[in-house]
Formats: structure tokens, sequence, C-alpha cells
């Protein structure tokens, strides 16, 4: 019985820092079913093009998705920077409520709180309602996690919502996710 407590340690002493890994990487629901998130600016891994930058014209960018199971009454959507020089992630976009039949966002969204055609916008770290594009510090690039969430419920979040509080509400009702990550450096 105590022979396998050296290899139980070594599984326990990996564990913590396979966790940080795949929270930093986005996948904050393992269990869950996947969809595809995608966008005609960038691909998988690729650079964030400038124009969705704070260096351009900080719009932000195009996204679709498809692989919503037929359970999902509406969709949140988090754009979040792990590299930043700070605890947590920096919060980019927030957005929620959007409608079950909308599988895709425009180019440069409006910051208003209320988006026509259903959804509403969070606030991000810029501590502004809307999209706030990549503007790392100089040097190594930055990871840029657009996270899209299929949930069962509508939210009926106020306007204005942060990214935890957006969190909070959704724990129980997340039944698939998508992301798609892109990079930009300075």
């Amino acid at each position: 019985m105590l022979r396998g407590l050296p290899f139980l340690s070594l599984v326990l002493l990996f564990m913590p820092g396979c966790t940080k890994a795949t929270k930093d990487a986005g996948l904050d629901n393992p269990g869950v079913p996947a969809m595809q998130l995608s966008s005609t600016a960038f691909q998988e891994g690729t650079s964030i093009p400038k124009q969705c930058t704070a260096d351009g014209k900080d719009l932000s960018p195009p996204l679709q998705w498809s692989g919503a199971p037929v359970t999902a009454r509406s969709f949140a959507l988090i754009c979040d920077d792990p590299d930043a020089p700070r605890k947590e992630a920096w919060v980019h976009w927030v957005v929620y409520d959007l409608p079950a039949g909308v599988h895709e966002l425009g180019e440069g969204v409006p910051e208003i709180e209320d988006l026509p055609g259903g959804g509403r916008l969070g606030k991000n770290d810029f501590n502004k309602i809307g999209y706030g594009g990549p503007a790392p510090p100089p040097g190594k690039p930055h990871r840029y996690y657009f996270k899209l969430y299929a949930l069962d419920t509508t939210l009926n979040l106020p306007a204005g919502a942060t990214k935890r509080e957006l969190e909070g509400a959704m724990k129980g009702h997340i039944v698939a996710q998508g992301q798609l990550m892109g990079k930009y450096g300075r």
C-alpha cells in the first residue's frame, strides 16, 4: 500500500502546474462539448491584425461559430490575455446574452451596452464597455483567447457586467464551448 505513495506524491506535485496551464489556455470547462470558433481576420495561433489592436483602429475582429447543441439558449464571449504582467488575465472583451440564433459577430462591434439584434456588452479591464484590443508592453507577443460559451439559459445580467460577474452567472449553464487564440506583440 505504501509503495504507491511516491507515485501519488509525484502526480499531486505536478497537478497544480497542469491545472494552471490548462486555465491559462482558456480550457476552463474540460468536460463540456466543443464548438468551432473562427475568424476571417486571423487563424488559430497566428497574429491578430493591427486594425484589431490598440495600435490600429481597435476594431473587434469578426468571429463565426458552429457546433452549438440544440439546448443552447444564448451565447457569451470573453476575450482575455493570460500573459499580462499581473496575477489575473487582462480582460479585453465581455459579451453575453447573444441569442441562440446568432452565429457570428462582425468586425467592429459597436461599443454600446445593448447590441441591435440582441446581446449585451460588459466592462473590460480598460474600464470601458465593449472591445479593447491588444496593447501589450514591448517584448514577447501575448496570447489572446477568445472563449465562446453556449448556455442553456439567458442570463439577463445588466449591461456592463464584468468577466467575474459573467463567469459567476454562467456556472452550471455551460452546454458547449469553443475558443480561438491569436497573438500580438510590439
